[in-house]
């Protein structure tokens, strides 16, 4: 199980949640393989932790369905399947949708530049063709909006299915198209406007194409 020792160790996080975060990132970009087993031990000396953090972020990766533990014998990150797409992407965009309903009371001249200004860093991404890079500016453009929804429950959920997209992303190489500027777009003027019920079909339609591109 070849782990990388060249990571960057955060600041001011508890050992659990740096563990967490770091396994998680991993499974996600394929540094932990689909199926592979996972030493706890390997893995805890490779973060600079004990056990226990190691132990505790297994299980609420297990709980999210990044890992399968069974006790006794194995813990083994789960497969990549293609047909989740069909399954996350529905309740990711309504959860979206609601995010930029709600962010309406929230949002001002300042977010609205800020928001202006990622589409911008996206469509320079997508035009060079760094879909990498524009997958990231996407989700920070997205996550602008969720943040100003201010509700801890729609952003927990949002990061769990999000974080299954990224893994599909990287592994399926779904690419976003041009068409997701113009939404964007779109989206940024409807907040302006604070046109609520537009606001959220547009947001969910951003979502949805994916899909059918997929």
């Amino acid at each position: 199980m070849p782990i990388p020792v060249n990571h960057t160790k955060p600041v001011r996080t508890t050992a659990k949640l740096h563990a967490f975060n770091q396994l998680q990132q991993w499974i996600i970009d394929g540094t932990l393989q689909p199926e592979e087993k996972l030493n706890d031990i390997e893995l805890a000396q490779a973060l600079g932790v004990s056990r226990t953090p190691i132990r505790e972020s297994l299980q609420l990766l297990e709980s999210q369905g990044f890992v399968t533990m069974q006790p006794g014998r194995a813990t083994q990150v789960t497969a990549v399947e293609t047909q989740d797409i069909n399954n996350l992407l529905p309740p990711l965009a309504v959860l979206q949708a609601l995010a930029a309903e709600l962010s309406i009371q929230n949002m001002d001249d300042a977010t609205l530049e800020l928001l202006e200004e990622k589409n911008r860093e996206f469509a320079d991404a997508l035009y060079a063709k760094e879909f990498t890079t524009a997958l990231k500016v996407d989700e920070e453009f997205h996550q602008i909006i969720v943040d100003s929804a201010n509700n801890p429950y729609i952003l927990s959920m949002i990061e769990m299915l999000q974080a299954h997209v990224r893994r599909l992303f990287y592994y399926e190489k779904i690419v976003l198209r041009e068409h997701s500027i113009k939404q964007h777009a779109e989206i940024i003027h409807l907040l302006r406007e604070k046109d609520s019920q537009k606001v959220a079909e547009t947001m969910r339609a951003n979502w949805i194409y994916t899909i059918e591109e997929f």
